[in-house]
């Protein structure tokens, strides 16, 4: 073989040189393909899509009356089987009935609408607040000096007493509830930014964008918050089914709401735990608040977890 055949001059194109041959990158395409990418997931996701149903779809379709029944007195604290033979074999009655004959599987998931969406409005303002008071928090020192000694005042009283106290003062219902988780709840998420923003903000390609003029609103915006989404999400997945523990808890010792939400229907069939055949009016709620704060959980979780980038390769 000759020279001119075995060495050949190459021309330079800087376009050419410019196109990138790795394949393109999208990040939520990424995120979605590492969470569908586990089996588990879809199946979690599935009975997260049931809930929802069941939680908004159901009571919208379903006219619900605690008292329809109340006249009838043979109605009252059925179970299932019995219930099932006395008032028809549907859906309604699958987990017998209550102190005034009412539909357990009904009151359920009325209940399960009030305390689920006042979660999410919870941790809709309290992450919303958290995570821009928090970037702010990490960016300014004299912020930082302010809020810092504010976060040391009211972040050492317990939460739980705090609820308890302005429930107290307050009328206790939906909105109330609201106020009270998300007057302080906010304060702890907006410490746990802040510290991550500080771990961040001083990286060497944020330093060379301070030093080449590009504004801080800018950095935080497309080098910080988009790098903490794996963080923002996992946060969300332990907040949505904390605010619903809290809701029953403090119904369920007499300081809940006053709506139909899961906690008052627990305390209102606390005494139902112990006698024999009345026992699904009690565990009836707790079965599926427990189920709703284990689902919401693995989901957010998962998620947070297909969030993170380092997950993507």
């Amino acid at each position: 073989m000759s020279d001119g055949e075995l060495f050949s001059h190459v021309d330079h194109s800087a376009l050419e040189s410019e196109k990138i041959t790795a394949p393109r990158y999208s990040y939520w395409r990424s995120v979605f393909r590492v969470f569908f990418r586990k089996r588990i997931n879809v199946v979690i996701l599935t009975l997260f899509a049931i809930i929802l149903a069941f939680t908004y779809i159901y009571p919208a379709i379903n006219h619900y009356d605690p008292y329809a029944n109340i006249l009838e007195g043979w109605t009252k604290h059925l179970t299932p089987s019995v219930a099932m033979e006395a008032l028809g074999h549907n859906i309604h009655y699958i987990l017998g009935t209550g102190a005034s004959g009412q539909s357990t599987f009904d009151a359920v998931w009325y209940g399960s609408r009030i305390s689920v969406s006042m979660a999410f409005l919870c941790a809709a303002i309290n992450l919303t607040l958290g995570v821009v008071i928090g970037a702010i928090w990490g960016f300014s020192k004299k912020v930082d000096m302010v809020m810092t000694e504010v976060y040391n005042i009211i972040g050492n009283v317990p939460y739980l007493l705090f609820i308890a106290v302005l429930v107290l003062i307050f009328s206790a219902g939906f909105w109330t509830m609201v106020f009270a988780l998300t007057i302080t709840g906010w304060l702890g998420i907006a410490y746990f930014i802040r510290t991550q923003v500080i771990i961040i903000r001083d990286r060497e390609y944020n330093l060379a964008s301070r030093c080449l003029g590009t504004p801080i609103t800018r950095i935080a915006m497309k080098n910080i918050l988009p790098f903490m989404t794996s963080v923002i999400v996992t946060l969300a997945a332990t907040e949505i089914p904390s605010y619903i523990s809290y809701e029953v808890f403090l119904s369920y010792i007499g300081m809940g709401m006053s709506d139909m939400s899961l906690g008052r229907l627990i305390y209102s069939a606390e005494n139902a735990m112990l006698t024999p055949g009345w026992q699904f009016e009690f565990w009836s709620p707790v079965v599926v608040a427990s189920i709703i704060t284990i689902v919401l959980y693995v989901v957010g979780q998962n998620l947070g977890d297909a969030s993170d980038p380092r997950t993507h390769m």
